[in-house]
């Protein structure tokens, strides 16, 4: 008795093109795709250095380099960020920084929606220009007005103050915020704003309920490009502050004796990068969609 046997696949033409398509296709990505993976381990080599260097002693890491870790795993230790939880001029600046960042990314971003919706989809005399204005502001260095803000500080009692630098940073953010989330609301289809005027919502349940869900993007967008930059900020600190000192100045202000204080430079650096590039991280989906708002009608 004989079994029959099922013939064997064989492999059509179309089948044939569209494996030889993707063949092509990843031939033809795979040199890019190496030359970007290329720059992207040139770019984190600096940060991997910090990190290996906040791992190691100041006189391991000043005699033999971050790299000789490779080697040693040994040198590695956490004695570094130990110290750093222990000094009370670094915990105490990483405070004021995280209270300056919050509220000079939540500060500007409450009046910036609110300014953004009127521009987008309110009528009132002079909107146009007013807006024009609010452009122009954008080329307005922040130097320009450091001399003039400390002058101002001082007469009205809150220099070396958080909110001082709040309400400075606040000020030069508006005008970036106001752009964006404008350009976003005005995306907004007019259907459902008018659909809820009908239904007898009232402006303020308009922009709360309907503008701000729609406009998480931009709004999430906004605060990592506000609170990044008021993270990382140093020259209006520098300026406008004496004890009332961010991370970014106890660092700098240890660099007057760099050899000695590695140790403490190299992990406090380090920390001060990581929270606003994982806040990056987190939110970049939303960072680009909000960056390209209004760009493509």
């Amino acid at each position: 008795m004989t079994t029959a046997t099922a013939p064997a696949p064989t492999t059509t033409a179309p089948e044939r093109e569209r494996i030889g398509a993707r063949a092509v296709r990843v031939l033809t990505k795979a040199p890019m795709q190496v030359v970007l993976i290329i720059v992207a381990l040139v770019w984190l080599i600096p940060t991997i250095g910090l990190f290996l260097t906040s791992l190691m002693s100041a006189q391991d890491a000043a005699e033999n380099g971050w790299w000789r870790i490779f080697a040693e795993p040994s040198l590695a230790t956490f004695d570094n960020y130990r110290a750093i939880f222990e000094n009370d001029d670094i915990t105490s600046s990483l405070v004021t920084t995280a209270l300056i960042a919050v509220g000079g990314t939540a500060l500007p971003i409450i009046v910036a929606a609110l300014a953004a919706y009127a521009f987008a989809w309110l009528e009132f005399p002079g909107r146009d220009w007013l807006f024009v204005i609010v452009i122009g502001l954008l080329v307005v260095p922040v130097q320009m007005a450091l001399i003039p803000m400390f002058s101002l500080y001082n007469d009205t009692g809150i220099f070396d103050t958080v909110i001082s630098l709040i309400l400075f940073h606040t000020a030069f953010g508006l005008p970036f915020a106001i752009f964006l989330l404008r350009n976003f609301f005005i995306g907004i289809p007019k259907e459902l704003l008018e659909a809820a005027r009908m239904d007898g919502a009232s402006e303020w349940r308009i922009f709360l309920r309907v503008v701000l869900p729609l406009g998480l993007p931009a709004i999430a967008a906004l605060a990592v490009f506000q609170f990044i930059w008021t993270w990382n900020d140093l020259i209006v600190a520098l300026t406008l502050a004496r004890e009332t000192q961010p991370i970014t100045v106890a660092i700098f202000s240890q660099l007057r004796q760099f050899g000695a204080n590695l140790d403490l430079i190299s992990p406090a650096a380090f920390i001060s990068m990581v929270i606003p590039l994982a806040l990056f991280f987190a939110f970049q989906r939303y960072f680009v969609q909000g960056l390209l708002a209004g760009a493509v009608k």
